[in-house]
């Protein structure tokens, strides 16, 4: 398979802007953790992090961009999210092929955080105020083979506290591996690669880059499939910790840092049931999630997670639900729909 001049073209504008890019990376404290939270109700289902499943929904794309492809072509997808402190997130993207083997994407994802009292420096209360994060998302991906396919996001993130604003620039680079003969994806990917453009005030803020990989398997005849993915790749050891006494969690902490719980949280299991094309019901299990509520009121659902989705016609419907611990119920829903179908 060749590849013509424009695509050539193309191609290695965006390598070399993700590159430049990861080049420029700040020192400084973690910020934006939210590019973490999935905005696919199909990933939220399967614990939150998937970066394999093949599915008729565009929302996977920003989980990795080698997920779009030309069968995406004018469809359109629509999320939101009630997420844990009354958090509001929503956001939109629309994908389109380019040629015989290319697509291009554009989304937007507006994290609102509602409003929160101000203060002066003797803690005195002077007023309240609105905190968001925003991002702008362009995706690209091309076909290497029948089988083969990698992609790139390139994303905008402007926020905004208060009276302060900063700015990031980051990109996603991702590859897929699809064999439909056997149902079996893998992928790779590098999220979160850049930095800052804009600084809150004098202090940095670094952006949560990642490495994972992640395969999805169907399970031969059975209308069964499963996903294992691995995440937190730039590093090995994860720690947590845990009151002394676990039937008192002010008790001491003890940290845990064995091989058994730094190989789990970097692993999430996720299993869906596919009675039929247009239907499936998903669940998913992160280790990480539940060991990170260990000393606040988790509860036996912590970690878990559950969903499903539907297609009816030119519509896809998607809803996930989760509580990492007892003061935190979230809940996602998914629309997408095909422009061409509904012209139809």
């Amino acid at each position: 398979m060749t590849m013509n001049i424009w695509t050539r073209n193309i191609i290695t504008l965006l390598v070399m802007a993700a590159v430049s890019i990861a080049a420029t990376a700040q020192e400084g404290t973690n910020a934006y953790q939210f590019l973490n939270v999935p905005v696919s109700s199909h990933v939220y289902a399967m614990g939150g992090h998937n970066i394999s499943i093949i599915d008729d929904d565009i929302n996977l794309v920003e989980q990795n961009p080698s997920l779009l492809g030309k069968e995406f072509d004018h469809q359109v997808g629509l999320n939101y999210m009630r997420y844990i402190g009354g958090t509001n997130f929503m956001g939109g993207r629309y994908g389109q092929g380019i040629g015989e083997h290319g697509a291009f994407g554009v989304g937007i994802q507006y994290y609102g955080y509602g409003k929160m009292d101000a203060a002066d420096a003797s803690g005195v209360i002077t007023g309240s105020f609105n905190a968001s994060d925003l991002a702008v998302t362009l995706t690209y991906s091309h076909d290497i083979n029948d089988r083969l396919r990698g992609g790139i996001n390139l994303k905008y993130i402007h926020s905004s506290y208060e009276t302060y604003s900063a700015g990031a620039i980051t990109a996603d680079l991702g590859i897929n591996y699809y064999n439909p003969d056997n149902e079996l994806s893998l992928s790779l990917v590098a999220k979160n690669l850049g930095g800052q453009v804009k600084k809150f005030n004098d202090k940095s803020d670094k952006v949560p880059w990642d490495i994972q990989i992640g395969m999805t398997k169907g399970l031969g005849s059975t209308p069964f499939r499963l996903s294992v993915t691995a995440f937190n790749l730039t590093k090995w050891k994860l720690p947590y910790y845990e009151p002394a006494d676990k039937n008192n969690s002010s008790s001491d902490l003890i940290e845990k840092d064995n091989f058994g719980s730094n190989l789990f949280r970097h692993l999430v299991f996720g299993v869906e049931y596919l009675p039929s094309n247009n239907i499936y019901i998903a669940a998913g299990y992160n280790y990480k999630t539940r060991t990170d509520m260990s000393t606040y009121k988790r509860n036996f659902l912590s970690g878990f997670s559950i969903g499903g989705g539907m297609k009816v016609k030119a519509f896809g419907f998607g809803v996930a639900f989760a509580q990492p611990h007892t003061g935190a119920t979230t809940f996602m829903f998914n629309l997408t729909t095909s422009i061409g179908e509904l012209m139809r």
